[in-house]
């Protein structure tokens, strides 16, 4: 059966719908970003807070009222799992309850809900929300990119010299990978102005489409959840989204980049493209 595409009157109800969510989630996280934390670790170097999986419940209980018949993806209730779902053409939902979990257990500013939604596996609305930074992203399918209610659009730069570039490093800490990671990152880095890591790949994918940052990738980073709401965002705003290895992106690879224009596209897969991956690195690493 042929899934339908939703229309602008649909897609701008479900914007305001979920961007209350995220609001809602934001102010739980606002609240208890000095306070106390309760943390379980993933890896060493992953972690899990009281405060994700209570953001999650209440996105992704509201989310199946509303929507009972949308299937639904969070990253807390992936990893309890311990699978991954098979993503199909029918609407999907993204969760990320919080976004930038270290940063957040920290009390590094740059944290967010990440809420984000694909038919035919093609990203078509997507909210990002910092309550810290006291910033909402919104998003939607021919519908154009906003910031706190105003039009936003990427920077159009097209050269690598001039650009600011955002990465940033995951969890896997392996001797291979190290490698790997610190050879594309110093490619980057002698071509382009300058590079920032800030935590969160949402937060990063959002500043390419409001025109603060130029270009970003990240390989490895913890799923889906922290993308589709992100490419959504950079899409509507004029930019790219692509594989860091220059092919089409794939939402459930872990591997995302995107800039400011089709130029920078072909310079950041470029200047990433001569780092060739170990054959002992986990598949979503290799380029």
């Amino acid at each position: 059966m042929d899934v339908k595409d939703f229309d602008s009157g649909e897609l701008s109800e479900m914007l305001a719908f979920v961007s209350d969510l995220a609001s809602s989630a934001g102010q739980i996280i606002a609240d208890a970003i000095r306070a106390k934390k309760l943390v379980t670790n993933k890896s060493q170097r992953d972690f899990v807070t009281d405060t994700d999986e209570k953001c999650e419940v209440i996105i992704l209980d509201a989310l199946k009222e509303k929507y009972p018949t949308h299937k639904f993806i969070g990253e807390e209730e992936t990893a309890k799992a311990g699978v991954l779902p098979d993503l199909t053409d029918e609407p999907t939902w993204f969760c990320d309850p919080l976004d930038g979990t270290t940063n957040f257990v920290h009390g590094f500013p740059f944290v967010c809900v990440s809420i984000g939604l694909t038919l035919k596996k093609q990203p078509v609305l997507g909210v990002v929300h910092s309550p810290i930074l006291e910033e909402t992203f919104t998003a939607a399918k021919g519908l154009g990119a906003l910031r706190n209610g105003s039009r936003i659009s990427t920077s159009g730069e097209t050269q690598m010299m001039r650009s600011l570039v955002i990465t940033e490093l995951g969890p896997d800490r392996s001797p291979s990978t190290l490698d790997t990671w610190m050879g594309r990152y110093r490619s980057v880095a002698e071509r382009c102005r300058s590079m920032r890591g800030i935590g969160s790949c949402a937060i990063g994918m959002a500043s390419v489409a409001c025109g603060r940052a130029d270009a970003m990738y990240e390989v490895g980073f913890g799923g889906p959840w922290d993308c589709v709401a992100g490419a959504a965002l950079v899409t509507e705003a004029g930019g790219c989204v692509f594989d860091p290895s220059g092919k089409p992106f794939s939402v459930m690879c872990r591997r995302v980049a995107c800039s400011a224009s089709p130029a920078l596209e072909w310079a950041l897969a470029e200047a990433l493209a001569p780092n060739s991956s170990n054959p002992s690195e986990p598949e979503y690493f290799a380029l």
